[in-house]
């Protein structure tokens, strides 16, 4: 895990790059992200949500990001870097609004609208259910791409119908709080398709590229206040629909005491086999 961990923090650090002959009146900000050493057959839109955060939160300091919408038009390539190049449309004393684009030598791959907001105090008042325990070790699951401790409850991979809904908590290794966004918004990405498919006798998450294809095609993510990922956080979330060759899911994170810390939709590409 120690690997994996490094490895993504490291592509959390995004190297600034000159303007490339653009002004200070342009407002434009270059940076460079590496990507995930994963055998995984394109990037992994994580990383680029991840990423995305980062780039955001560089670019206006004294800020943190409170929404994050983001398209993905093309796959990217895992063997080169890709340049985020921000445009800062508005830096006020409260709110902040930027646009990236993530793109590669073929192209834009990914853009994003970012809204940040500084931390204001202010009554408070939520109404979620609030979280169950956190499973116990019977319920770890084994995410790959999640380099972290990761318990769920249901099994995406099983082909056994189940109702289109999962629990999965989670908790990284000891880390900076400033870096919670992006790493919440790189787990968001990866199970809301196979929660998507449990309704489906005989399908799962790991039957992608046999039964049936998919990929995101729209993330978005709303960060409500200040939180840590290094203490346990539930990702509890619901896939109401899945029709004409798309699927839509939707989430929030909860701390183990019942914060609603953040929540996040998803649509995606999911095409079955003719």
């Amino acid at each position: 895990m120690g690997d994996r961990w490094t490895d993504l923090l490291g592509c959390l650090d995004l190297e600034l790059r000159p303007s490339d002959g653009r002004t200070e009146d342009d407002g434009d900000l270059l940076f460079d992200g590496r990507n995930q050493e994963l055998s995984y057959h394109r990037i992994f839109g994580g990383q680029l949500l991840a990423q995305f955060v980062q780039a955001a939160r560089l670019a206006v300091p004294g800020k943190a990001v409170k929404s994050l919408h983001v398209q993905f038009p093309r796959a990217g390539r895992t063997d080169e870097p890709v340049r985020y190049t921000v445009r800062r449309h508005h830096d006020g004393a409260a709110f902040a609004s930027v646009g990236i684009v993530a793109g590669q030598a073929k192209g834009v791959i990914a853009t994003a609208a970012v809204s940040l907001h500084a931390v204001e105090d202010g009554p408070v008042h939520q109404s979620v259910p609030a979280p169950p325990p956190v499973l116990d070790e019977e319920h770890l699951a084994a995410l790959d791409l999640l380099p972290w401790e990761t318990r769920a409850s249901a099994d995406l991979d099983s082909p056994a119908a189940g109702p289109p809904e999962l629990e999965l908590w989670m908790r990284t290794p000891p880390v900076e709080p400033e870096l919670a966004p992006a790493l919440t918004a790189y787990a968001t990405d990866l199970t809301l398709i196979g929660t998507a498919l449990r309704p489906l006798d005989g399908i799962g998450q790991r039957d992608s590229g046999r039964a049936f294809t998919s990929a995101v095609t729209g993330h978005t993510l709303w960060f409500h206040r200040p939180f840590r990922t290094d203490d346990w956080l539930l990702l509890r979330q619901h896939a109401p629909l899945l029709a004409g060759g798309r699927g839509f899911g939707r989430g929030d994170v909860l701390t183990a005491g019942g914060a609603l810390v953040a929540s996040y939709a998803q649509e995606s590409l999911v095409r079955f086999a003719s």
